[in-house]
């Protein structure tokens, strides 16, 4: 009999409980026993994994966050940390993993991967950058999350005639800011894939000041060059150039702690399902996401230290609508 082990990496998701739960049950059909490693990477070196049944991941689909536990591990990215994982999941007899997570895990997958061991990741970042895939796990509830905030900040904004800075999280990746800001018709957005200048985000929100708008909203990610920070100091400096009174609201982690949308459970599910079917085939090295409607799988070789970038027409379309 097959034994398997499942871990959530990384920062966490909405949506990754679904796919512990589909990961599970998905595999006890096939009559495997199934182990969940608690925090991530460093559970699979400190040897702390527990049994899974399908009791144990019953009533979680609705949560945010991992039952799991997800923690950073200095220890895993060195070649005697890995082979003290290796050590450890041959002591069990387990044979397979499934990794839940984004670029840093699959990363770690891969490595595990080349290690000769049988790896299948699940693609679940709300940042969307893991390449071969059009969708992420958390991807669509951080979105939503973030777009109820500027839904909510434009509705104040109006009724004082103020402009709001809506940092968002992105450190490396705009898609989060990029996707709400399209969605919630910001006047400007900033990404860390394109850099914009606060003198021209000044000229922007002059420019609908003067055209008579009542209100104004700038959504930032937090790894653009010029975070919301610098975009408040620079605009307190110079108050006259945007007309507009300013406020700033940073969203921070609240972003990643959201109850996963119906669209995140149901991928999360789809996902979590495809790797144990993936390990039944005896297919393994790839990440499970999606292409179009369909389920897709990417070689662990491509994904690992990659990045997916950004679509900036969508930047280009989303400066033309807020004319």
């Amino acid at each position: 009999m097959r034994r398997m082990a499942i871990l959530t990496s990384g920062g966490d998701a909405p949506g990754m409980n679904a796919a512990i739960r589909a990961a599970t049950r998905a595999a006890l059909a096939q009559g495997w026993a199934i182990f969940g490693v608690r925090n991530g990477y460093a559970g699979l070196i400190n040897d702390t994994l527990q049994p899974l049944g399908a009791r144990e991941v019953g009533g979680i689909v609705q949560h945010g966050g991992t039952v799991l536990g997800s923690a950073r591990s200095a220890e895993f990215r060195t070649e005697a940390g890995r082979a003290k994982a290796l050590r450890n999941l041959a002591q069990r007899g387990i044979d397979a993993l499934v990794v839940i997570g984004g670029n840093g895990s699959q990363t770690g997958s891969h490595a595990l991967a080349q290690a000769g061991f049988a790896v299948v990741g699940v693609a679940s970042t709300i940042d969307n950058d893991i390449v071969g895939t059009d969708t992420t796990i958390g991807v669509d509830t951080a979105v939503n999350v973030t777009l109820e905030a500027i839904d909510r900040l434009r509705t104040t904004g109006s009724s004082h005639q103020r402009a709001f800075l809506v940092e968002t999280m992105g450190r490396h990746c705009g898609h989060i800011a990029l996707m709400a800001g399209i969605a919630g018709g910001a006047e400007v957005i900033a990404i860390p894939e394109f850099d914009i200048e606060p003198h021209e985000v000044a000229e922007r929100l002059r420019a609908a000041y003067q055209r008579g708008k009542t209100h104004a909203i700038v959504v930032v990610a937090e790894g653009a060059k010029h975070n919301a920070q610098a975009m408040v100091q620079h605009f307190a400096e110079h108050r006259d150039a945007i007309g507009f009174e300013l406020r700033l609201t940073t969203l921070g982690h609240m972003v990643r702690g959201g109850i996963p949308t119906a669209a995140d459970r149901v991928l999360a599910t789809r996902l979590g399902a495809a790797a144990v079917q993936q390990l039944a085939r005896g297919e393994h090295g790839v990440v499970v996401g999606t292409r179009g409607l369909a389920i897709a799988t990417t070689p662990l070789a491509a994904v690992a230290g990659q990045t997916k970038p950004v679509d900036l027409t969508l930047l280009e379309l989303a400066r033309v609508l807020a004319q």
